[in-house]
């Protein structure tokens, strides 16, 4: 050994080993175990506990890392009063994660700032704390992620990638249209997850509006059925709460003056 203690041991020895949650707790453990006079092997697993829960806090952590959320938005959060109510009646049930269990889609539907993409991304980092995996991404980012995979063999990838998440959130399906060939893409990605695993939708638009962004009905039928196939859709039409919020800071501002 290197180490001219046996702490600075044991620190080398976790390093190597790669078991930071032990590195981390052996001291106050086995301070614990001598005061309790407690025998090796509860000792033993008191530490390999730690060192577990460590490990699933650190896989929770990086799934979320890797989903790539814009910013961390938690259910709990919700002012379920401030959603619309066919959200309120449905909350429940999407919070139970059994849409992405059995790989149906959800779509959150209705006008901005009623909660759609804070929903979203709560029952994503929900997911990712419950060890699905996850892909938070935009239509506009996603177009552009495809038309960047020009070569056969980087789109292979990426379709292999794309279709194994459990879950795949796409935001801000409406604010932009897109072309012919974004159209074909955009519909061949998000069929290959089609039935078998979950995808949720945030948009501003009804149904019956969205061959205004592909420009093709034939197409966009063929995308409405196949995304709301056995989905929850979910009517986010109401209020603005983030309209509220404004009106609330302003009050606060002008009480503090």
């Amino acid at each position: 050994m290197r180490s001219a203690n046996l702490h600075d041991s044991i620190v080398e020895l976790t390093k190597e080993l790669k078991l930071p949650g032990i590195r981390s707790n052996f001291k106050d453990e086995s301070i614990s175990a001598a005061k309790d006079n407690l025998a090796y092997d509860k000792f033993l697993l008191n530490v390999l506990e730690k060192e577990y829960e460590s490990r699933i806090s650190r896989r929770m952590q990086r799934r979320i890392r890797v989903a790539n959320f814009p910013y961390k938005k938690y259910l709990e959060d919700l002012s379920s009063e401030d959603l619309p109510a066919d959200a309120r009646n449905k909350y429940e049930t999407l919070k139970s994660l059994d849409f992405i269990k059995n790989g149906h889609n959800v779509i959150l539907a209705g006008n901005p700032g009623t909660g759609k993409t804070h929903m979203a991304i709560g029952l994503g980092i929900k997911a990712c704390l419950e060890g699905f995996s996850v892909l938070f991404t935009t239509i506009p980012h996603l177009i552009t992620e495809l038309r960047e995979t020009r070569s056969e063999k980087k789109l292979r990838t990426f379709e292999n990638k794309f279709e194994k998440y459990d879950l795949v959130i796409c935001d801000e399906f409406g604010y932009i249209s897109f072309d012919k060939s974004g159209a074909e893409m955009l519909f061949t990605h998000l069929s290959l997850r089609a039935g078998r695993k979950s995808t949720i939708i945030t948009t501003n638009l009804s149904f019956d509006r969205w061959s205004e962004l592909f420009g093709d009905p034939v197409l966009t039928a063929a995308m409405v059925d196949r995304l709301t196939h056995k989905a929850y859709l979910v009517n986010m039409n109401g209020n603005s709460y983030r309209l509220k919020e404004t009106k609330e800071w302003s009050e606060k501002r002008e009480k503090i003056k």
